[in-house]
């Protein structure tokens, strides 16, 4: 069984940081997480902080601008975001900015995806923010196009929202059949059939029993599909807050917003292996970090020693 390690990078907000150094400090941390053995380092796409993070008015940078200066800074982890909102962009314009990733970090590019949820910067930006139904069939015909630009020469789709005629991408994606593609949330009616129908994989939030439950339905939508859930990767939002010694966990605890405290159990990385195994067990392999909680390079070491004992 092979584990997947992600590095999230929510904020861009660093103390004693001016805005026009922000970049620097965002390498500084991809290149910890790849050092400390992360294999996939991803950003949020918004164009507003959101509420669980910050206030709106933080910085924040343009997502795929950072991913490709990111392929330039680091030489081995996975890069995407996680996950771009399907309203923001044309999907052949997406696929075409995936592809032009994968080319630049040679090969390292995944596509995260979602139907995208903050009313607020739509509003803001101008983009249009139709009701969850139509965004969930937004979504369907945007992963079906992604997949063709990815894989076929000059496909061609008709859809209610979107179409395609004979679109050339090129140069081609470096990754036999294209970049991966990660679909985010765990809605059991609509998402997690959209998993089964498109995606190589899949990042959930919740408890254990919550993301049991959540797989029992996603293997329901494979059946109907036609296919095999074992071939869809399972990533979940880690559940632990890592800490030196366990005298440190108030102080870590107390970097977080009141309302996302509960979400976390302070552990060093020997108590979060244990932690995390019936996770793997239940057969969840991949498993994301974000900088709210791994804050520094020597933070972001002590996930290196977890990575290390659960490999």
């Amino acid at each position: 069984m092979t584990l997947l390690f992600g590095f999230h990078m929510p904020n861009f907000t660093f103390p004693g940081v001016p805005d026009d150094r922000l970049f620097e400090q965002v390498v500084v941390q991809a290149r910890a997480a790849e050092e400390a053995g992360f294999d996939l380092v991803t950003v949020m796409d918004h164009f507003y902080q959101i509420g669980p993070i910050g206030p709106e008015e933080h910085p924040m940078l343009e997502a795929y601008t950072t991913l490709a200066a990111l392929a330039a800074s680091t030489n081995r982890v996975r890069l995407a975001t996680l996950v771009t909102g399907v309203t923001y962009r044309n999907p052949a314009l997406l696929a075409k900015t995936v592809t032009t990733l994968d080319v630049i970090s040679g090969g390292r590019a995944v596509l995260g995806i979602g139907a995208a949820w903050n009313e607020s910067e739509h509003r803001g930006y101008g983009f249009e923010f139709p009701p969850i139904g139509e965004r969930m069939d937004r979504l369907d015909e945007a992963l079906s196009i992604c997949r063709l630009m990815f894989t076929q020469t000059r496909p061609s789709f008709e859809g209610r929202y979107y179409r395609i005629e004979r679109a050339l991408n090129k140069p081609r994606p470096i990754q036999a059949w294209g970049p991966r593609i990660l679909v985010g949330g765990g809605g059991e009616r609509r998402t997690l059939r959209l998993v089964a129908r498109h995606a190589d994989m899949s990042h959930w939030f919740g408890s254990l029993e919550e993301l049991k439950h959540k797989t029992e339905v996603l293997e329901r939508h494979c059946e109907a599909e036609g296919r095999d859930p074992s071939t869809i990767v399972r990533t979940v939002g880690a559940p632990v807050l890592l800490v030196e010694d366990e005298s440190q966990a108030k102080a870590v605890l107390d970097r977080l917003p009141p309302e996302r405290r509960t979400m976390f159990a302070p552990a060093t990385p020997a108590r979060a292996a244990e932690i995390l195994q019936p996770y793997i067990e239940a057969g969840f392999t991949g498993f994301t970090f974000n900088n709210p909680t791994l804050p520094t390079p020597e933070a972001i070491g002590l996930g290196g020693e977890l990575i290390r004992l659960l490999r």
